[in-house]
């Protein structure tokens, strides 16, 4: 029997990079795939990922859905409920960063971050909780970041939304806990995906890696190998926790 045999699972922002790690992982488990998408760019990219979780024997779909919209977010979760009955895995994965100084940084771009970095984990949050309470079950995956945990020149905003999340994850937990829902976060270090595609091969790249423990950038894979922990019964009596997927990084 797999892992996450028949479980419906939510992924935010599942088209590229750690979501599109994360639902391959979960298909692979046997879970039942609902993931989201925004930009028109990313359409292409997410009906392939449908199609090959599909071949994998579960059900899938990529629905156009912005995270940091609270409407947007009702009707997509009401249509998943419809479509799959109910939902036992929500993963709040969609983020972006606009790092910029302080003294540079414009309201605009605060805003933004918090509204699809910390806003979006209360929207999606919000529409789970009540299906996963009549099926009295449930697991929230909230994708924080070491930097989340102790902040970094240049990233306020950044930071200040994943710490937020954080706060917002421990708080959860304990709420929902008698209903048999678990809230827990994950806080990745530099893993190689298009939001770290700023740091080319050199110098740059050689200095940070050289103050990792394990030496290396994380893969997608192994963010996806927590979140299936924190997803399954493994993780049965874990809440209110931050795994750091960080080589070392942040102890």
């Amino acid at each position: 029997m797999k892992l996450l045999d028949s479980k419906v699972a939510i992924i935010t922002g599942g088209s590229r990079g750690i979501g599109e790690a994360i639902a391959t992982k979960f298909a692979a488990e046997g879970a039942h795939i609902a993931f989201t998408y925004v930009s028109d760019s990313s359409a292409e990219k997410a009906k392939s990922l449908e199609e090959k979780l599909k071949s994998m024997g579960v059900n899938a779909r990529a629905f156009k859905s912005n995270a940091a919209d609270f409407a947007q977010c009702e009707s997509f979760v009401n249509e998943i409920i419809k479509e799959f009955g109910t939902v036992h895995i929500c993963v709040n994965n969609a983020g972006i960063s606009k790092d910029n100084l302080l003294l540079r940084l414009s309201p605009e771009q605060w805003d933004e971050v918090m509204s699809v970095n910390l806003k979006s984990v209360f929207n999606m949050t919000k529409q789970v909780i009540r299906p996963m309470m009549k099926a009295k079950i449930g697991s929230i995956i909230n994708m924080s970041s070491i930097i989340g945990l102790s902040g970094n020149a240049g990233q306020s905003s950044y930071a200040a939304s994943k710490a937020g999340v954080i706060g917002f994850t421990k708080s959860v937990a304990k709420e929902l806990g008698s209903r048999n829902i678990r809230c827990n976060a994950i806080a990745p270090g530099f893993v190689e995906t298009d939001m770290t595609s700023y740091l080319k091969e050199g110098e740059s790249v050689e200095k940070y890696k050289s103050g990792i423990p394990l030496g290396r950038f994380g893969t997608g894979e192994d963010i996806a190998n927590a979140a299936l922990f924190l997803a399954s019964d493994m993780g049965s009596y874990v809440t209110g926790q931050v795994i750091s997927v960080c080589g070392g990084l942040h102890i």
